[in-house]
């Protein structure tokens, strides 16, 4: 039988330093830190999806082949102006590396501002033309 993927459910960040990583995306991207496994283990969540932490050299048995920090671009979709998004940006002390510009995503044109968190993984926060 054949099957289609429906969405994305979670991905799992390396990083250097729980705490620093954690702390970084709740204050300046609003996601929500959970404590799950039993395991001391950590994840962000936000909307229907979630981040879970691991700190490198205590990944769980099985990862990606090259499982390092800073090695992740990813875009997340925000229900704000990109004005708005570079303005906290600011606020939080974070660069803008780039924008606001216009991509096309999954669902269409949108704008898009991008941003490092404090491993160097490049973040890309967009808006869909029209929302």
């Amino acid at each position: 039988m054949k099957f289609t993927v429906d969405r994305v459910d979670h991905l799992v960040l390396v990083c250097r330093d729980i705490e620093t990583t954690a702390s970084w995306y709740q204050r300046v991207l609003g996601m929500e830190r959970e404590e799950y496994g039993g395991k001391n283990r950590t994840a962000l969540r936000f909307g229907g999806a979630k981040l879970n932490l691991h700190e490198v050299g205590s990944e769980g048995t099985l990862h990606a082949a090259t499982a390092m920090p800073g090695t992740l671009d990813f875009c997340l979709i925000v229900a704000v102006r990109p004005e708005d998004v570079i303005s906290q940006l600011h606020i939080c002390g974070v660069t803008v590396e780039r924008g606001p510009v216009t991509r096309i995503g999954a669902l269409g044109d949108m704008v898009s501002v991008y941003c490092r968190d404090p491993d160097g993984n490049l973040i890309e926060l967009a808006s869909y033309l029209g929302d």
